[in-house]
């Protein structure tokens, strides 16, 4: 189990490296759920994505001989952009499995920091299987997109810096694909905001965590289509599912629809550029999915990386 110190530790590691994103509120917001809310802006961290946290942290820890290896990641976008960032940034090699329909922006993205991405049909090949081939064949070192405790400590500084500078929260919405974010949340929000409720959102199509969250039985769902790309993990992971169930009070799942309107309000109103997947947690306070009732609620925008022509035909599809 990953503690509170540990995301303390964290925290320190990667604070030279690591931006200390914004928390943003808005009257307009307020308005529409019906309570106080504010944003954790991770959409404007380095890489566009909270999962810079979590792999700067995880790459700091690794020892000398394992850096001067390389490392290697499986991902869809966020965490390939990440560990390729941090890899620039501390001189490691980072290589990347990615589907081959990978948004081209976070790809092109994943390239430009440097890294060697290698790419895989998600319909016939699994990316972990193929990343953990490749680590044994040249001696890479796996980094894991959520289900790692070094990953989940870095991840859960997010949910530190956004508690440290709101006070006590009643409810705390995190997107969950693998976990990882939404397991470190619930680290922080144990230990810094009694009483908080911790609640995980997926999306409707994909929705593995929230099966697995109330059956006690861990679900998979193979290659779920739904724009919310980051959140088409499999399943939940050996750490993170016994953590979610451990720490977390509800999961809640909303559509694509859901997404799209949140994003379009976040863009238009907010000024805030979010992907999908970063507006979640936000999308079940905004579409009624979670009724806020005048409290206070702390969400996390996970990520901005979003290709605007596809945003723009979303939109369209609405009449937004």
């Amino acid at each position: 189990m990953v503690r509170l110190e540990d995301i303390h530790a964290a925290a320190e590691r990667i604070a030279p490296y690591a931006h200390r994103t914004p928390v943003a509120t808005s009257r307009l917001l307020d308005e529409a759920c019906g309570g106080t809310v504010f944003l954790k802006c991770e959409n404007l961290q380095r890489a566009g994505a909270f999962k810079f946290r979590g792999a700067c942290n995880a790459v700091s820890l690794l020892g000398g001989p394992e850096k001067a290896r390389g490392v290697i990641a499986f991902s869809s976008g966020n965490h390939a952009q990440a560990l390729a960032l941090v890899g620039r940034l501390l001189g490691v090699r980072a290589t990347v499995v990615m589907p081959r329909d990978a948004p081209v922006l976070k790809r092109s993205a994943t390239e430009a920091y440097g890294a060697e991405v290698i790419l895989y049909d998600p319909a016939s090949g699994e990316r972990e299987a193929i990343a953990r081939r490749l680590a044994s064949e040249r001696g890479f070192t796996l980094v894991p997109p959520f289900d790692h405790p070094d990953i989940i400590a870095g991840q859960g500084t997010a949910a530190l810096e956004l508690l440290r500078e709101t006070g006590p929260l009643d409810c705390l919405l995190a997107p969950c694909g693998g976990g990882g974010l939404l397991s470190g949340c619930g680290v922080a929000a144990r230990a810094l905001s009694h009483g908080c409720k911790v609640i995980g959102v997926e999306p409707e199509a994909g929705d593995d965590a929230v099966r697995s969250f109330r059956s006690g039985t861990l679900a998979h769902a193979h290659n779920p289509q739904t724009i919310a790309d980051g959140a088409r993990t499999p399943s939940l992971g050996q750490h993170t599912f016994p953590m979610i169930r451990e720490l977390v009070d509800d999961m809640l799942a909303v559509s694509d629809d859901d997404l799209i309107r949140t994003m379009h309000f976040v863009w238009t109103r907010l000024k805030l550029v979010v992907e999908p997947t970063g507006v979640l947690g936000l999308a079940a306070l905004f579409c009624g999915r979670m009724p806020l009732a005048g409290k206070r609620a702390g969400v996390i925008l996970s990520g901005g990386n979003v290709d605007v022509a596809a945003a723009a035909r979303w939109f369209q599809s609405l009449n937004l």
